[in-house]
């Protein structure tokens, strides 16, 4: 394998911002943000949006994010309420 190519594999915290789960997993993603886990160490921080957490799919809930009045828009202009 060449050397010096590869991204760095390491430990990252992903963080649903949603519903406030969050998991330790490996990436090689690069962020600013740190969080500190419940070992006490302290891990890079990736804030997402939806997760399983979170997601329709998996809680059988359906949740409009509604981003810049965007969901009020459609519904004016197709005449739902």
């Amino acid at each position: 394998m060449k050397q010096n190519i590869h991204p760095e594999y390491r430990s990252v915290i992903f963080q649903d911002l949603s519903s406030d789960f969050a998991i330790l997993t490996k990436s090689t993603i690069k962020t600013k943000d740190t969080m500190l886990w419940t070992d006490g160490k302290e891990y890079p921080l990736v804030k997402i949006e939806i997760s399983s957490a979170s997601h329709p799919f998996y809680t059988g809930k359906q949740k409009i994010v509604d981003t810049a009045g965007r969901v009020d828009r459609f519904r004016r202009k197709y005449g739902m309420s």
